[in-house]
């Protein structure tokens, strides 16, 4: 079995059985320094996003102490540019979806940090859209509606939103994006069920309201990424990672982080409107696949 198949394996039994005994060897790294690492903004923002990164971290103490810090406010394309030229300091971590590409030119840790919820999509909408909505039973609905969505122009969603033959509008910025959205722009700004209440509650602004019934869903991975040669950062995320799955302390970070959104946004009860994703890489494909066959089963876990 590959070992991202394993460790997939791994993190759908964290979500359902008791914690299990883990080695916590510290042999092999003596005399480790402290070290800052510098995580980019829009993770260092989001609580769930730092807890996990700190969780990794605080699971490894035999790599030294050490301290998240935020980024300066840069794109995405901007950081994943400075991660891959390998002599910035300007990030350090990232953690963005993945592709094929990306997995080419940065080093991931291949665990799904949300357990792969960021391809579960609901649509941010301004309230007049929502008749738009209404009628929308599948794709082919979808289609046929002519609703615009927006994204990032250097999110991997895009081509995979395009490649399914929906109308996409783009950004670099992901806080203009919203601007748009309240200008008309486009019709749909898809947000990862794991991020939209995050989202909106950072804006602050009643007339934007979440769709109530439809849930795009796509293989779409999110991993975090480091520099192509900064093999040392990434055995210890996954080192990390894998003791939080063995002693139940991943399990309780997705249900406190996650847990909510799935209840609020009663993803259970929504019509899925499933898409392909093309540009994955075979092992994440696997990943991906898998997260959309078993999404009832994570999200009714999720929801206890």
């Amino acid at each position: 079995m590959p070992k991202l198949a394993i460790f997939l394996a791994l993190l759908g039994l964290c979500l359902e059985v008791a914690p299990i005994a883990a080695s916590t060897s510290t042999s092999g790294i003596t005399g480790a320094a402290s070290r800052d690492y510098v995580l980019w903004y829009r993770n260092y923002d989001s609580p769930a996003i730092r807890a996990l990164v700190e969780l990794a971290l605080e699971k490894t103490p035999e790599y030294g102490d050490s301290r998240v810090i935020r980024s300066e406010e840069l794109s995405q394309g901007r950081v994943l540019r400075e991660l891959a030229d390998g002599q910035s300091r300007l990030v350090d971590i990232a953690n963005v979806a993945t592709s094929a590409e990306r997995e080419e030119f940065l080093t991931a840790i291949p665990f799904p940090v949300d357990g792969g919820l960021l391809g579960f999509r609901v649509c941010v909408v301004l309230p007049q859209s929502l008749p738009k909505f209404a009628d929308i039973k599948n794709l082919d609905d979808f289609r046929a509606s002519q609703i615009w969505i927006g994204q990032g122009s250097h999110w991997p969603d895009t081509p995979v939103l395009e490649a399914n033959g929906i109308p996409v509008v783009t950004h670099s910025r992901y806080e203009i994006l919203f601007g748009m959205l309240r200008n008309e722009r486009f019709d749909c700004f898809a947000r990862g069920v794991s991020e939209v209440l995050y989202d909106l509650e950072m804006e602050q602004d009643p007339n934007l309201v979440i769709e109530p019934n439809l849930l795009i869903a796509y293989p779409m991975p999110s991993y975090l990424f480091v520099g192509p040669d900064d093999q040392e950062t990434a055995h210890r995320l996954q080192l990390g990672i894998e003791r939080a799955i063995h002693d139940g302390s991943f399990s309780e970070f997705l249900k406190r982080y996650y847990s909510r959104a799935v209840k609020e946004l009663n993803l259970s009860q929504r019509r899925v409107i499933a898409l392909e994703n093309p540009y994955l890489s075979e092992e994440s494909r696997y990943i991906g696949r898998s997260t959309l066959e078993n999404l009832r089963r994570r999200l009714e876990i999720l929801s206890r």
